[in-house]
């Protein structure tokens, strides 16, 4: 099963748009916290806010523009 993570700061605006977009495409995803998940952030070397990690990968850092998420969510769908 493949595993789908966004990862974001508290604080972040974006995130829960990014998580409402992956649940209405029936996406199952978990939101890890940047603060709760350190030694995560430092060994893909996350510096925005949120990050689509898919199985161990990085697909985009920050709030992707429409193409990105497009793309990204079918190669989610295909797995």
């Amino acid at each position: 099963m493949t595993e789908v993570l966004i990862v974001a700061t508290r604080h972040c605006t974006h995130y829960p748009k990014l998580s409402e977009i992956l649940r209405q495409r029936g996406i199952e995803h978990r939101v890890v916290f940047a603060e709760e998940e350190p030694e995560l952030t430092e060994r893909l070397a996350i510096r925005h806010s949120p990050t689509l990690v898919v199985d161990g990968e990085v697909l985009f850092r920050g709030f992707p523009n429409e193409e990105e998420l497009h793309t990204a969510l079918n190669r989610i769908a295909a797995s």
